[in-house]
């Protein structure tokens, strides 16, 4: 029989991809990465829902103590960000740092299985051409979560099963309903897991970051108010800002090191290109030479035409078709051949 480990949050979308692969046929193996204490999916409660699903469908679970990987790896890693004035995401590292290769590595060493899954919204394909592994979107395009997960290496495609790929949140739904999961109905997480458990993403940073009050400035340097903390605030924003203008005001730079909010119109806050470091080829080899594709620079972003431009140490440049908003340093960029996803990677400082 085929093994596969399945991980599991205590959400609707774990839950049922390990029933729709019990039903299958595989042999099912239950694993909860113990991430940090408190409320939401991938905490305390998480893990007890996760617990009463593995006995519903009678099947092994697995608790592994992860807080340091996650406590480096993430929080480290978003505090350092925040601090440097850059907004990190840090759902693609915890992807791949945190959650596949720890569970495959988990898989393969204790539990002598070499394949896991997750309830996320994403295709798998292999290319025998290429010989390569391909990321897909997802049939629903509005959960499809693999602007998430264009970090993921070969080997991790190659280890891992997307059940639900080819299903929609609605019929996730109704599936876990007519296998009577006890979270058939459980409300959607709406929140990064470190607001869940936080409150916000303020109180989160600010219970690592002390706030220290600077000055918000125009391009020229003109003070036009007061800020309390510069890891409060992101590229393009505009509401909070708590100052007056003729204009509408945006967020256009963030320096740490003078401790300056600076704001502009919305025309300063567009970029016609940006480089991309840490880039990951998902689907392709390492061009050699520009590529035209589609990219998108956050995860609700509408994907635009750009030319991807290939430099030196895993870096890139994208040369945008049409100027974009909010170019945002720390957030990642991933860049589509319609639903193939190509590469990623975390968009630099200018």
């Amino acid at each position: 029989m085929k093994k596969v480990v399945v991980g599991l949050s205590g959400g609707v979308d774990s839950s049922t991809a390990a029933a729709i692969l019990q039903q299958q046929g595989y042999e099912v193996v239950g694993l909860t990465l113990w991430l940090m204490k408190g409320k939401g999916q991938c905490c305390s409660e998480g893990m007890i829902d996760a617990a009463y699903i593995c006995e519903q469908l009678g099947i092994e679970h697995h608790v592994v103590d992860i807080r340091e990987v996650f406590q480096t790896n993430i929080i480290d890693y978003l505090v350092a960000g925040y601090s440097a004035g850059i907004t990190p995401l840090p759902c693609s590292q915890c992807n791949k740092t945190v959650k596949f290769g720890p569970m495959l590595d988990y898989a393969r060493e204790h539990l002598g299985i070499d394949k896991i899954a997750t309830g996320h919204y994403a295709k798998i394909t292999y290319d025998a051409a290429t010989n390569r592994y391909q990321l897909r979107r997802a049939v629903d395009r509005n959960k499809d979560q693999t602007y998430f997960l264009y970090d993921l290496s070969q080997d991790l495609l190659a280890g891992t099963v997307f059940p639900l790929g080819e299903t929609t949140k609605t019929e996730t739904r109704q599936i876990a309903a007519q296998f009577d999961l006890k979270t058939a109905n459980k409300p959607e997480s709406q929140d990064l897991c470190l607001v869940e458990a936080n409150g916000s993403m303020r109180q989160f940073l600010d219970k690592y970051i002390t706030p220290k009050q600077g000055e918000i400035v125009d391009a020229t340097g003109k003070v036009l108010g007061q800020h309390e903390g510069v890891h409060h605030y992101t590229i393009g924003q505009r509401r909070g800002l708590g100052i007056a203008a003729a204009e509408p005001l945006y967020v256009i730079g963030l320096d740490a090191v003078m401790n300056r909010v600076i704001v502009g119109d919305r025309t300063s806050a567009t970029q016609s290109e940006c480089t991309v470091q840490r880039v990951n080829w998902v689907s392709i080899a390492e061009p050699t030479a520009p590529i035209r594709a589609e990219v998108q620079v956050r995860y609700r972003s509408q994907p635009v035409s750009v030319t991807v431009i290939p430099l030196e140490n895993s870096r890139v440049k994208l040369v945008f078709d049409e100027p974009q908003f909010s170019i945002t340093p720390g957030q990642a960029a991933v860049w589509y051949d319609g639903d193939i996803v190509l590469g990623g990677g975390v968009i630099e400082r200018q």
